[in-house]
């Protein structure tokens, strides 16, 4: 997976010119914040109207041990950015792909037809899906970001039969088409 964020980066960069350190952009989703999740994403400028956004997120917290609620996961989701105004600010669109691997229970998964509450799920995830924004500039670095993107999602996963017992039920693969992106983020522009 490294390969290939990295080999989509150099790509960008060498058709849309490289990227400098004055073009960096440092920002945390809040809304998943909302989920006990703390995330980071580094965005590079890469041309006048172009950046590449690379986004972290882990969640290694248990919430209730007595009924073993957990969202645990970890993420990598990297996003190519095409502004129609100018870099970090105004509109924007994106392609966005990704990869996960999570352990969750006791929780309701959303966009999900069947209850995920009762259950244990463990597996990975990936997928890829277009996204639409809008940066506001706030100060002469800060600004903050609304996203929002739908797409596919493939995942492989075991699903055990309560969320407090090991009785494994099967493993399962599952195709998913809808939401796969939604932020308010504050950004901290380096320069």
């Amino acid at each position: 997976m490294k390969k290939l964020i990295l080999g989509v980066f150099l790509a960008v960069c060498w058709c849309t010119g490289t990227a400098n350190a004055q073009d960096i952009a440092a920002k945390t989703n809040l809304l998943y914040w909302s989920t006990t999740t703390p995330n980071l994403s580094l965005e590079f400028g890469l041309g006048q109207r172009t950046t590449l956004d690379l986004t972290g997120a882990y969640n290694p917290w248990t919430l209730n041990k007595d009924k073993n609620k957990k969202i645990k996961h970890w993420l990598v989701m990297p996003e190519f950015r095409y502004w129609l105004c100018e870099r970090y600010n105004g509109h924007f669109f994106g392609l966005h792909s990704g990869y996960a691997f999570y352990n969750i229970s006791g929780v309701r998964i959303p966009f999900q037809s069947k209850s995920t509450k009762d259950h244990r799920y463990q597996g990975w995830a990936t997928g890829v899906g277009l996204s639409y924004g809008y940066s506001w500039i706030l100060g002469k670095r800060w600004n903050l970001e609304a996203t929002i993107g739908l797409g596919y999602i493939y995942t492989n996963y075991d699903k055990y039969e309560c969320a407090t017992c090991g009785k494994f039920k099967g493993s399962q693969n599952k195709h998913y088409f809808g939401p796969t992106k939604a932020g308010i983020s504050l950004i901290y522009i380096i320069k």
